[in-house]
């Protein structure tokens, strides 16, 4: 398992019309690095943004797929999504203000 600080967990934010959606429910979605845990998550998301609090961490890990280019064949890299919740009294998330 690798040594993971908080600031390596969190890679990028998911801006796809579902994760939108969800957004008014509090729920927000991340792509996180593949070793990292649920606690380990919600202690990233916690201390990157002020005044959240997370309720729970769902995630799901996304194989590579199968690509092919002429006779070869090669997969592209597998990630890890996390679905963040909110407590109702936390802060939202000012990276996704405006959206």
């Amino acid at each position: 398992m690798a040594d993971l600080k908080y600031y390596d967990v969190i890679l990028k934010p998911v801006l796809t019309e579902k994760s939108m959606n969800i957004m008014a429910d509090k729920k927000y979605t991340f792509l996180v690095h593949p070793d990292a845990n649920k606690s380990q998550i919600k202690e990233a998301v916690e201390k990157m943004f002020d005044g959240t609090k997370v309720a729970k961490v769902n995630t799901e890990n996304c194989s590579g797929k199968t690509k092919r280019r002429g006779m070869v064949f090669g997969k592209t890299a597998k990630s890890k999504k996390a679905y963040v919740q909110l407590t109702a009294d936390s802060a939202d998330i000012q990276l996704f203000e405006g959206l």
